[in-house]
């Protein structure tokens, strides 16, 4: 019998670093920076802006989008643009993040040994020799505008400062105007502001749906799955985090010999990247949680992200009288199931009128949690209340 055809087509393209061809749900926010910048730059004037938003929400894939898609097609008079990012927190001071951007315009110099004004005065020769209007993309701002900057002032006042033709996009997950200075503050008004919105569970699908395209095997995913993984990213409507426990899915599925990722899958790969449920969890939990968590293990066992309440409810009344314990009636099945959902053991999905809500678990895989929650209720026995 021949293996399993490898999930993974190209597993690069889930890298948060990956920068896709087409920004899903960020269009608009790519739309409206693009013209802000075109019209700028068509006057002959640079455009400073500061992109917010939490983590996960897009900002960096954003604002390389927006600079790669300038420098294809924009010029400000007759100088071409060009970009030049850098990561402020691996280069947290004014001198690390001087030594990447002369190397975008070509000069290198060695760590040590030269003062910041000297650094910026070979800043400006590379950009004499080789003129140009430079985006200067400075994401996790937070961590060089915290401190004591000179950095922010000179780029964004580089026209006065006769430093070069340059546009400074700050990226962080706040707002960083009240740590500048009156100065530089002054160069990011409100209409140079652009706050990123959390992606919903809805955007988080259709991320997820586009870049499972790209990096698995067609068939080897269903929307189901994805929507659970979005499900599990959708309260700090985090991409990255989506996009990392489709990764760990997809591994997990693999070494597993599946052809297919399953809803067992993601569990594994969520709970290994963050855990919410531990055997301390459970050694706390009551006779009625530990019950109705046994027959929703076995439920998404058998198959499935999630099952409806009722036949959940049908699937513990069987398991209590197969174990000679009462059934527990509606009210305090939903009172059990809301303190499950109060602790973030469970997922509750309310449905349409009508039909009842779905209700999920998303933290162990349910093959694990059945054996531990067994062994805690004496091999399926409820323990004495």
């Amino acid at each position: 019998m021949s293996p399993p055809a490898s999930i993974f087509l190209a597993e690069e393209t889930l890298d948060p670093s990956y920068l896709p061809g087409r920004l899903v749900h960020r269009e608009q926010e790519l739309g409206v920076l693009e013209r802000r910048f075109r019209a700028s730059l068509a006057k002959g004037l640079a455009y400073h802006s500061l992109v917010t938003g939490g983590v996960g929400s897009g900002k960096t894939a954003l604002v390389r989008r927006l600079a790669a898609d300038l420098e294809r097609a924009g010029r400000l008079g007759n100088l071409p643009v060009r970009s030049a990012y850098v990561n402020c927190w691996r280069r947290a001071s004014d001198r690390t993040v001087m030594l990447d951007l002369l190397r975008s315009v070509h000069v290198s110099l060695p760590d040590r040994g030269y003062s910041l004004s000297e650094m910026i005065d070979v800043f400006e020769q590379g950009l004499r020799r080789s003129p140009q209007h430079l985006i200067v993309l400075l994401d996790e701002a937070s961590a060089l505008v915290r401190q004591e900057t000179k950095l922010v002032y000179l780029l964004s006042r580089s026209h006065e400062v006769e430093l070069g033709s340059i546009s400074l996009v700050l990226v962080a997950v706040e707002d960083l105007l009240p740590y500048l200075d009156p100065a530089s503050r002054s160069s990011f008004g409100v209409t140079h502001r652009l706050a990123l919105p959390p992606y919903d569970r809805a955007a988080l699908t259709d991320i997820l749906e586009d870049r499972a395209r790209l990096a698995l095997r067609a068939g080897s995913y269903d929307r189901d799955v994805l929507d659970q993984i979005a499900r599990i990213a959708a309260p700090n409507g985090d991409a990255r985090f989506a996009l990392e426990i489709l990764a760990g899915a997809a591994h997990t599925a693999e070494e597993a010999g599946a052809d297919a990722v399953s809803s067992e899958h993601v569990r594994r790969a969520k709970g290994s990247l963050l855990p919410t449920m531990t055997e301390d969890h459970l050694e706390a939990l009551s006779t009625n949680q530990l019950s109705v968590l046994l027959a929703l293990s076995r439920s998404l066992k058998r198959k499935g992200a999630s099952v409806p309440s009722q036949k959940l409810r049908a699937s513990h009344s069987a398991l209590v009288e197969e174990l000679g314990a009462p059934v527990m009636s509606r009210t305090t099945f939903w009172r059990t199931l809301k303190e499950l959902e109060r602790d973030g053991l469970v997922t509750l999905d309310a449905a349409g009128s009508g039909e009842s809500s779905q209700v999920g678990m998303d933290d162990l895989p349910a093959s694990l949690l059945t054996t531990l929650l067994e062994e805690r209720t004496e091999g399926g026995r409820p323990r004495k209340r």
